[in-house]
């Protein structure tokens, strides 16, 4: 789950929980709302924790050599 989608949740969490007050027969909306806000702040919590290992603005060059560090070394020769 990408931050995007994270903020999204928290957005339509808060507004199902704060703002609308309609009533569904077999669906608590108010609960419904906090679920998917929680749901959306531990999202957002992984994604913040996990940035530098999903690409972020991490080390690119390291990432695309699949971590391994490779050194090349010219030597002249007489």
């Amino acid at each position: 789950m990408g931050i995007s989608l994270s903020i999204f949740l928290i957005a339509i969490g808060a507004i199902l929980a704060w703002a609308v007050s309609a009533e569904v027969s077999g669906i608590d909306v108010q609960v419904a709302g906090v679920i998917l806000l929680v749901v959306g702040v531990i999202g957002l919590f992984a994604s913040l924790v996990f940035w530098s290992s999903w690409g972020g603005f991490g080390n690119r060059d390291a990432a695309a050599s699949g971590g391994q560090n490779t050194t090349i070394v010219n030597r002249d020769r007489p």
